[in-house]
């Protein structure tokens, strides 16, 4: 077996900190942004666009307010596992203040103020995009107003998942006592950051789905962009000039301090710091100091989205030292009460992690800006198929999805490929409703050996018994997304993303970026079966010489079917039944009702619904063949085989099926342990040849595309 370190798990911290009261941006040159701006689907976003369009001006043209039906002011909209502890009221702003206004003054990291909702790490990610006045205009569209065309109705724009969507609201605002409960403006009359907040619950759900996360979960969402994460601790020397870079390249920050012990109330450090609490980057500076020593001054601009907690201990005031003129005073100055300046020492001493979104994959140590080649590969994992854990689970590891990646030339200048490969679990925050959270994910990738290179089958459970990866992630993580580097030699790959243990159902993205040329694609089978041949051209007539099986068959058949010699479903059971309780290897129930009149479906040629001696005959022998491959699998002697391993079975019977005909199989027929007993793995297979018989019967000209009329349709799913 190959030698490999056993893969590991870490725990991430959300943060969810809420306040106990109630209450001019860098803009990086234009090119960077084509990664983000121009991946939306032109054509879709038209059409999502016209939609808030057509609805704003027939609303306007009706002197309508809007009320949005699929995020109604109710509570249902406010929290699904406990009721808020206040009554409070929907309103819209011209009912809160007098002149409401969409946008006063420019957008900008003094309009986000925290309420009484745990979202401090969507809040940051705000103030963030706020110094980045292009992918600010993307998501908070600016020709929108209270004014002009007021219907009630607003719209934000969101990466979701590879797209960019358009998010409809109508403007009706949760309050108590006249005042925004949730995010608010530090300007009254200020809606934009209440309503993109509204927008973003509307996204997953509720208000109470955004409570507790990671920054750069809302940071990719505001820019489709490649996310980065820091353990302080553990992060590289160069660290101020990543975070420098960072900020240059117009990329979002955010950094938190860890909870000690996870379950504990968040606290405040010694220097005024809140625990469990993201706060926003909002500037890195340098210089060297006035006062004649040579001294190099590092900053860290920070901001808390409370914007009511007075500066830590730990402040600096050594900004105004970095002010060469009025107008750099200007731009270095804190704006409020909750920004502050800090030595970089101080940041690291005090803050347990870093988060970065980069809009593009560009390496933060350098200087060079790069055009990518990404694909994104939209993939499943299904519980006792395709679930199979992490390698440290070898029986079920090779059963996850598998992504062939080819490199086919180095990097300019170079002798390596650089690859960033970033893995997201789907719709977690949205299920959480229904109990869902965050999996421990990650990926290895595996070199193709030489002998299998160019062959699409999946790489099977032997190759990674005696195959060590050649590049994964650090270890597998419970955040959104996990995205590594690396630097490897031309060729091809395969690709396994999986969760940590086997069983942890989720649908999740994968993107790979390349600075040269590559393609990748998933790893899915052709579906084939064995030529299956008419059964009237199967069966012979029984030899004079039977054999002793045979003539208990024969024995047996008579004595039911009777004079005709022509049994049905019930019949058929009866002589199954009887015949497989020989069977002692097999310790099973027998077969259901159900089973056999899917057999009879399957050997009944003449449409009689009952089968004779010589039909009867051709289906045992194909239930002993196919009994010889459930007892190879059944390795535990247990009667059952295991849903993973219902894939090889199914290759040894004669079926090669694709990746989502297996998990609609484990999901039909295996049970609650994922496991198929003999009646179920019969009955899967009887109905797979049944199926593919009917196909070919109507696929006259063998082409592989059949048209069906509504009874032919009928006639083949309720029978076959």
């Amino acid at each position: 077996m190959a030698e490999e370190q056993k893969f590991s798990e870490t725990s991430v911290q959300l943060t969810e900190a809420a306040p106990q009261t109630v209450g001019s941006g860098f803009t990086a040159q234009g090119n960077i942004y084509s990664a983000i701006l121009s991946r939306n689907e032109t054509v879709k976003d038209a059409r999502r666009l016209k939609d808030f369009q057509e609805l704003r001006d027939k609303y306007f043209l009706k002197k309508v307010l809007f009320e949005d039906p699929l995020f109604p002011a109710q509570d249902s909209s406010l929290f699904y596992s406990e009721k808020f502890p206040l009554k409070l009221q929907w309103k819209r702003p011209s009912e809160i203040c007098s002149n409401p206004q969409f946008i006063l003054g420019g957008a900008n990291r003094t309009d986000i103020c925290q309420g009484d909702l745990g979202d401090c790490w969507l809040l940051a990610a705000i103030a963030c995009l706020t110094l980045n006045d292009i992918v600010l205009k993307r998501v908070v569209p600016h020709d929108q107003s209270f004014t002009e065309n007021y219907a009630g109705i607003f719209h934000f724009q969101f990466w979701r998942y590879g797209e960019w969507v358009d998010v409809v609201v109508d403007d009706r605002l949760p309050t108590y006592k006249n005042q925004l409960v949730f995010t608010r403006s530090g300007q009254k009359n200020e809606f934009w950051s209440a309503l993109l907040e509204k927008a973003y619950a509307k996204l997953h759900g509720s208000y109470e789905a955004l409570k507790g996360g990671n920054s750069l979960e809302a940071m990719e969402d505001f820019t489709g962009g490649v996310t980065e994460f820091y353990e302080i601790t553990e992060a590289p020397k160069e660290l101020y000039n990543i975070m420098r870079k960072a900020l240059k390249r117009g990329s979002l920050m955010s950094c938190a301090i860890d909870v000690l012990v996870p379950t504990a109330q968040r606290t405040k450090t010694a220097s005024g710091l809140v625990t469990g609490h993201a706060y926003s980057i909002t500037g890195v500076e340098q210089g060297k100091r006035k006062d004649g020593k040579d001294l190099m001054i590092r900053l860290v601009r920070v901001r808390d989205p409370w914007g009511v907690a007075p500066p830590p201990a730990c402040k600096s005031n050594d900004w105004a030292a970095l002010a060469t003129s009025e107008q750099d005073k200007e731009r270095l100055r804190p704006t409020e009460q909750g920004e502050f300046w800090m030595c970089f020492e101080e940041f690291k001493k005090n803050f347990t992690k870093l988060e970065i979104c980069n809009l593009t994959p560009d390496t933060l140590e350098d200087d060079q800006m790069l055009k990518w080649n990404v694909t994104i590969h939209e993939g499943r994992w299904v519980k006792g198929c395709s679930a199979g854990g992490c390698r440290n689970f070898p029986d079920t590891y090779w059963t996850n999805p598998q992504f062939h990646l080819v490199l086919p030339e180095a990097d300019l200048k170079e002798k390596t490929c650089t690859v960033v490969v970033a893995l997201m679990q789907m719709g977690r925050r949205k299920e959480r409703c229904s109990g869902a959270t965050l999996h421990n994910i990650g990926f290895a990738i595996y070199e193709v050996p030489k002998e299998m290179k160019g062959n699409q089958q999946q790489l099977p459970k032997d190759f990674f018994l005696y195959n060590a990866s050649t590049a994964r992630c650090k270890s597998y993580v419970n955040m959104r997304e996990v995205t590594e580097r690396f630097c490897l030699k031309p060729g091809e790959y395969v690709i396994i993303p999986s969760t940590f243990d086997p069983h942890k159902e989720s649908e999740f993205l994968l993107r790979v970026f390349s600075e040269s040329r590559s393609t990748s694609e998933v790893i899915d089978a052709e579906i084939e079966v064995e030529p299956v041949t008419d059964v009237k051209k199967k069966i012979k007539p029984f030899e004079e010489e039977e054999t002793e099986e045979e003539k208990q068959f024969r024995a047996i058949f008579q004595q039911i079917a009777g004079d005709d010699m022509q049994i049905n479903a019930n019949e058929l059971r009866t002589v199954l039944n009887r015949v497989v309780c020989k069977h002692k290897e097999l310790k099973t129930e027998g077969f259901s009702l159900e089973s056999c009149r899917s057999m009879i479906a399957l050997m009944d040629t003449d449409g009689t619904g009952h089968l004779n001696l010589q039909e009867f005959k051709h289906l045992w022998n194909k239930i002993k063949k196919w009994k010889l491959v459930f007892t190879h699998y059944d390795t535990d002697k247990s009667s059952t085989i295991s849903s993973f391993e219902m894939r090889n079975a199914l290759t040894e019977a004669g079926f090669q099926l694709n990746n989502q005909l297996y998990d609609i199989i484990c999901m039909r027929y295996a049970n609650e342990h994922m496991e198929l007993d003999f009646d179920s793995y019969i009955s899967c297979l009887v109905r797979l040849e049944g199926m593919f018989r009917a196909f070919r019967a109507f696929d006259r000209d063998g082409d592989g595309i059949i048209k069906l009329n509504v009874f032919e349709w009928l006639q083949l799913t309720m029978y076959a």
